[in-house]
């Protein structure tokens, strides 16, 4: 057979596998015996986990089985989620930024092993030698050596006052916790430096390489960068919930925000229809909807490859009979049930996602919502999983597997964490603790006198605004007047022998620290009044 006969052939099938896609607001509901309950389960699992709205799609052996929105999209305006309304992709973006690498290496402009140096010179870590070694594929792979979310004070809550540019150059900044490629350690910053490698070898904005190369392609009409106002007609609201509030809007992470630093990492608006696009390119072997080969073969290969191992704990286990797990380049790798589950999560505060498919069965799942219990997606994920995975064994109520699995995972917290205690008052008078502290990297944060009450502000994130109550000796406590943006913090102040404060530094309000906390690479100095430098005086 010709290649042009091939070709031909390739074509027609796969336009008549798009010709199975929704038309515009349309539902489908083609779902097997064994998931007949579906839409009853996601009705359900929105209502357990304080979760407004869902859009699910289901794609089996290149047909849409399942596409439908579940919910609201906008409780206030009672709108409903369809599955076109778009929502945020928070880190299932990360798969389309190692796609966007990959694609670069199969245009010959850089390899996977190339030192990240050749191309941002600017890039540098605490240790020079991890520097020079530093690899394109570390970059996409969680093995850096810095801890876990190591950065993202610099990009989360939005809005964030640092540039692409800043974040890189604070890299350096950052202590590690492990040697360098030894441990699995999640990392935000090293996808947004992914992000400006891309931008800097296309010449190109990461957002505008994505769009041409991924979404044009793919005929998905999704946003990388900042969404035309006309498309906000059919954008999910964010919300979070707790006990005392009920379920509240989260203002700060609407899709409308625009100019989103961590783009690369977690930025991507789409919805559930073109999503199914996303995964079908992914079953196709890398191929788009006009036969041409958007990955090649080896590039995908290298990105589906176990890079870095992922530990399996003991719910792996028995919820999936897991043996391995591993991190790809923007995709979780693992076994379930003796199945190869390609998958991967996304988390912002109001937006939760999970994309996943089963190459074996030719299977794929999106799942969007618009709430901020991981509880509703992974219920709905299992079900639809072991629906497929299981037929033939007795299915389970996932619903009270993920109510059972987090009442214990609280317990658990509960045991080991108790509310601090403190005497309620502090030393010194409290304009003695006003002023400007600088830190290195994260910039200046600004202490002032209201009245009887200390306020501090962060220059880079405005979000990042509060009270400070007296706690014990130079201590306080920040309750942030978003509660939404950042958990309550202690700020700690130091003295001098003159006992003029000269510093102060910040640790989460727990009575048990971590020694990788968040802030522990923060030292903030007193800066004289005036002059713009920081000066400590022993």
């Amino acid at each position: 057979m010709s290649h042009y006969l091939s070709l031909r052939i390739f074509t027609v099938i796969f336009s008549l596998m798009l010709c199975s896609f929704a038309a515009l607001g349309e539902t489908i509901n083609r779902l097997p015996q064994q998931l007949s309950q579906l839409p009853e389960v996601i009705d359900s699992a929105l209502e357990t986990f304080y979760t407004p709205g869902m859009a699910v799609g289901i794609i089996k052996d290149g047909k849409v089985v399942y596409l439908a929105g579940h919910g609201k999209r906008d409780l206030a305006n009672d709108l409903p989620v369809t599955p076109e309304t778009y929502f945020r992709l928070a880190s299932t973006t990360k798969a389309f930024t190692g796609a966007s690498v990959a694609m670069l290496v199969d245009d010959g402009k850089l390899q996977w092993r190339d030192r990240v140096t050749r191309y941002l010179p600017e890039f540098a870590m605490q240790d020079p030698w991890v520097t020079r070694e530093f690899q394109i594929i570390d970059l996409l792979t969680h093995r850096s050596g810095l801890v876990s979310g190591a950065g993202d004070s610099m990009l989360w809550p939005e809005p964030s006052g640092f540039t692409r540019s800043e974040i890189i150059h604070n890299l350096r900044y950052l202590t590690p916790q492990s040697s360098f490629r030894s441990d699995y350690a999640y990392s935000n910053v090293m996808y947004i430096t992914a992000g400006e490698l891309v931008a800097s070898i296309s010449d190109q904005p990461w957002e505008e390489f994505v769009a041409k190369r991924i979404f044009a392609p793919l005929d998905m009409s999704c946003f990388a960068g900042d969404m035309p106002p006309e498309k906000l007609t059919n954008a999910a609201v964010s919300y979070g919930h707790n006990d005392k509030r009920g379920i509240y809007p989260v203002v700060r992470n609407q899709i409308g925000v625009t100019g989103i630093v961590s783009a690369a990492a977690g930025g991507i608006a789409c919805n559930a229809t073109d999503m199914l696009k996303w995964v079908q390119m992914w079953l196709n072997k890398g191929k788009s909807p006009d036969g041409n080969q958007l990955l090649t073969d080896k590039s995908i290969d290298t990105m589906l490859s176990a890079h870095t191992v992922l530990s399996v704990d003991d719910t792996d286990k028995e919820w999936d009979h897991t043996l391995f797990k591993a991190y790809g380049i923007g995709w979780r790798l693992s076994d379930v049930f003796g199945h190869q589950v390609i998958s991967h999560t996304g988390t912002l505060s109001g937006y939760q996602a999970y994309v996943a498919f089963v190459p074996d069965i030719s299977a794929g799942v999106v799942i969007l919502n618009n709430g901020s219990n991981y509880g509703a997606r992974g219920a709905v994920m299992q079900t639809i999983l072991k629906g497929y995975l299981t037929a033939e064994q007795p299915q389970q109520n996932w619903i009270k597997q993920y109510q059972v699995y987090q009442d214990k995972q609280e317990q658990i917290y509960l045991s080991k964490h108790s509310t601090p205690q403190g005497s309620g008052t502090v030393i010194l008078p409290l304009e003695k603790y006003t002023g400007t502290f600088e830190d290195r990297w994260f910039g200046q944060v600004e202490v002032t006198q209201q009245g009887d009450k200390l306020r501090l502000k962060a220059k880079k994130m405005p979000t990042l605004r509060g009270s400070l109550e007296p706690f014990d000796d130079h201590t306080f406590v920040v309750r942030w007047d978003n509660q939404n943006a950042a958990s309550d913090a202690f700020a700690h102040f130091r003295v001098n022998t003159q006992r003029e404060v000269i510093a102060v530094d910040f640790y989460p309000f727990t009575d048990k620290v971590k020694a990788n906390h968040e802030y522990r690479d923060m030292h903030f100095i007193r800066m004289e009044a005036g002059s713009g430098v920081t000066s400590v005086t022993p």
